[in-house]
């Protein structure tokens, strides 16, 4: 892989790294583990949120900044599909992985698997779209006063939804987006983010993939 050069590619290793821990957790389910089975719902609807609140920053601050900066808004909309065909596809995953916690067995796991691995496509198509076609629009404007209104507002956060976002973020990243991070961002200002405004996430959803 290489070196993302964009916090957005790091956010989108996070996604892809939690669905293929997802995918294989249920691939080898432990039978007639309802505990297991919650658990595997609960980190999925982690990566739900996450999702869904990258996509509604996007969609509110991205596209109308970047459609004020002239980017093509036939691209813009074809990302604006694209996120509507995910909030389906989540939805259908979320669906099924209620089921399987419910219901735990081989079969609600394998429908659940399903679920996961065409979810992982539709996400896939638009992370592998935006990344080829959208970031290079948004590069030569990355030190306009528009660009950096955008990013300010980013930082508009409460203090534990940050932790908690680094603490998803650096949870088994790989080298690549490790070594992005530690490139722009100090080290111990990340280890705060993440150990201690993030301790929610290290208590409540890390232990899911350990």
């Amino acid at each position: 892989m290489a070196e993302p050069t964009t916090m957005n590619a790091v956010i989108h290793a996070a996604v892809r790294r939690d669905l293929r821990r997802l995918d294989a957790a249920l691939a080898a389910p432990p039978a007639a583990q309802p505990g297991r089975a919650r658990q595997l719902r609960t980190g999925y609807a982690h990566l739900h949120d996450q999702l869904g609140k990258h996509h509604q920053q996007e969609e509110e601050l991205v596209f109308p900044a970047l459609q004020r900066l002239g980017v093509d808004t036939t691209l813009i909309g074809e990302m604006e599909d694209e996120h509507a065909a995910m909030v389906a596809a989540l939805g259908e995953t979320a669906t099924a992985m209620t089921t399987y916690a419910a219901s735990p067995s081989a079969e609600s796991a394998a429908q659940a698997r399903q679920s996961v691995l065409a979810t992982q496509q539709v996400v896939e198509r638009h992370l592998a779209h935006e990344e080829a076609e959208l970031e290079p629009r948004i590069a030569p404007h990355l030190d306009s006063e528009e660009w950096k209104a955008v990013e300010k507002q980013f930082r508009k956060q409460p203090p534990t939804v940050v932790g908690r976002f680094f603490a998803w973020l650096t949870d088994d990243a790989d080298p690549a987006s490790a070594a992005y991070l530690r490139s722009t961002i100090p080290a111990p200002v990340v280890a705060v983010l993440s150990k201690v405004l993030g301790r929610g996430y290290q208590k409540q959803i890390a232990p899911i993939w350990r």
